[in-house]
């Protein structure tokens, strides 16, 4: 087993079976000898919802979002060279709505249907992952563990516009015709030229800002999640073990309660006997009785009988 093939299987499963797994892979690890991959897959954080949804894209419609990230790819190259989209983002479009569907079915046959928070989320990756390389082949291999975002309008990897881009803007105003010569009061007109340029300097800087600023909170929102999921993995844990203890102490219940009945049944067939046993009694002192007065009554009878009496005189005198 190596690290690849253990991530690989990890991710493959329910997100309610991830702990399970992960302490079983990290076991067989260490049965092997291999401490340090022992350690590294008990490091792999249980996927949210929605990056569950998006490895399981990964492995089900592996065509589809490996069709999705060629268009992203694509639009990344137009943006780097400068030239237009055209309809790659309407392609995009249509790719990522297809996708967030086919998760959504994939997830609910699973057993986990998808809320409305991780259908977007799961669509925000899909989208990050047309504008970032780094998400990209992190969707493609199918191990998120939490969900991705970009944020901002220029695409991982690019700072500002291509410089043709800013080379065509400013381009425009030598086009004009020589001739037409501007009036005298104009003549500090290259550095009204200027000042577009250095206003949207400071826009620029504005929305860069922006961008870094939500970056920085989506980075450190990410590490809370990261830090939640570590606790709920390790309650998790307590959880599982928890089950398990109750299904040994139920087990021993189990076992306990057939000695129990056994031991009810036992009883109540020697009680039963007994009972038996004191009828019979009761009829044989009965009979015992009943034939103890027959014998004194017959007694009785053979005294009160004078020719009873005769032959006892007679063998006596004899």
């Amino acid at each position: 087993m190596d690290f690849s093939s253990a991530a690989d299987d990890l991710y493959g499963v329910l997100p309610a079976d991830f702990v399970e797994t992960r302490k079983r892979l990290a076991q067989e690890a260490r049965k092997e000898g291999d401490a340090a991959l022992a350690k590294r897959i008990g490091a792999l954080r249980r996927p949210t919802l929605s990056a569950w949804a998006v490895n399981l894209l990964a492995r089900s419609a592996a065509d589809e979002i490996a069709g999705l990230l060629d268009v992203g790819e694509e639009m990344r190259a137009a943006w780097g060279s400068g030239r237009g989209l055209g309809d790659l983002e309407r392609r995009r479009a249509g790719l990522v709505a297809a996708l967030v569907r086919t998760a959504g079915r994939l997830a609910a046959d699973a057993g986990n249907a998808l809320r409305e928070q991780a259908v977007r989320e799961v669509e925000d990756t899909l989208q990050a992952a047309t504008v970032d390389a780094a998400v990209a082949e992190e969707v493609r291999e199918g191990r998120l563990s939490q969900p991705r975002s970009h944020s901002g309008f220029v695409p991982a990897g690019f700072s500002t516009a291509p410089a043709d881009r800013q080379e065509g803007a400013k381009a425009k105003p030598a086009d004009r015709p020589a001739r037409q010569k501007p009036p005298p009061e104009k003549k500090a007109e290259p550095e009204s030229k200027a000042e577009p340029q250095k206003k949207a300097e400071p826009e620029r800087s504005n929305v860069t800002r922006t961008s870094a600023a939500r970056a920085k909170r989506a980075e450190t929102l990410r590490k809370r999640a990261e830090q939640a999921e570590d606790k709920l993995a390790e309650r998790e844990e307590r959880a599982d073990a928890a089950r398990r203890e109750a299904r040994e102490a139920s087990a021993r219940v189990g076992h306990l309660r057939h000695e129990l009945e056994r031991a009810i049944a036992e009883r109540d067939a020697a009680s039963r006997r007994a009972d038996r046993a004191e009828e019979n009694r009761a009829r044989a002192e009965e009979a015992a009785r009943e034939a103890r007065e027959a014998a004194a009554e017959a007694r009785r009878a053979a005294d009160r009988d004078p020719h009873s009496a005769r032959p006892a005189s007679k063998a006596g005198r004899g």
